[in-house]
């Protein structure tokens, strides 16, 4: 049975839980934690707000220099090709047309391979004969004294590369300052432009590179010899 003093047991049971509820709750609610109200379920996850749809971009690259760019850039009767051509050069000799703007490899049989080049501005032409005295791959630049003297801005070297005035190759032409190499400037080809070397096309060198050995014999003509063949 329900007796008095199992009454009262509750009784203070029930004053002690509501005195510690009215403390908790006096405590203010910077202190107080709160409360769960059903703490055997996880809490709910936070929602947030979709965001709207953008569409894939693909990252954009700088594309590379075409192969065909020399040619795109260079007239049609500048562009290497094989022509008929009469001399009594070995085979494997370099004949330079100054005049013209034109570099003969002779193949023999009356038939040369002809390239457009640039050469030597007013007063820097020169004629006679040379050797290959070396060859280079995208060389190095020194200026020489004397082009430093009438060009003081000039660097005093550049480091080979595709921005560097010799281009992809180089091929030296006994002890003089002067080189057959290519050009990163190849509009300048079939123009009087240089100091005495003569330029042609980044793609126009390199073929010439691969035909050409060390001790090739070079024959530059005078600008006073100009040949008939301008096609």
């Amino acid at each position: 049975m329900f007796s008095l003093d199992t009454f009262k047991t509750y009784s203070r049971a029930v004053a002690f839980g509501a005195a510690a509820i009215s403390a908790i709750a006096l405590t203010g609610p910077a202190k107080a934690a709160p409360v769960q109200l059903f703490p055997f379920f996880p809490p709910l996850p936070v929602m947030t707000a979709p965001q709207p749809y953008q569409p894939y971009q693909a990252p954009t690259y700088q594309a590379a220099p075409s192969e065909d760019q020399d040619v795109a850039e260079t007239p049609a009767r500048f562009r290497r090709q094989t022509v008929s051509y009469a001399t009594r050069e070995a085979p494997g000799t370099i004949i330079i047309d100054t005049p013209n703007t034109y570099l003969y490899y002779v193949l023999g049989g009356g038939q040369a391979i002809r390239y457009g080049i640039g050469v030597g501005r007013d007063g820097f032409t020169w004629s006679g004969t040379q050797s290959v005295t070396k060859k280079a791959e995208w060389p190095d630049w020194t200026p020489p004294p004397e082009m430093i003297q009438r060009q003081p801005y000039l660097p005093r070297h550049m480091a080979g590369g595709p921005g560097n005035p010799l281009g992809a190759r180089a091929m030296y032409l006994g002890g003089t300052v002067y080189r057959i190499h290519g050009t990163n400037a190849p509009d300048t080809i079939g123009k009087h432009v240089s100091s005495g070397c003569i330029r042609l096309t980044n793609d126009d060198v390199s073929d010439l590179y691969s035909r050409v050995s060390v001790g090739t014999k070079v024959i530059v003509l005078p600008m006073t010899e100009r040949r008939a063949e301008l096609r």
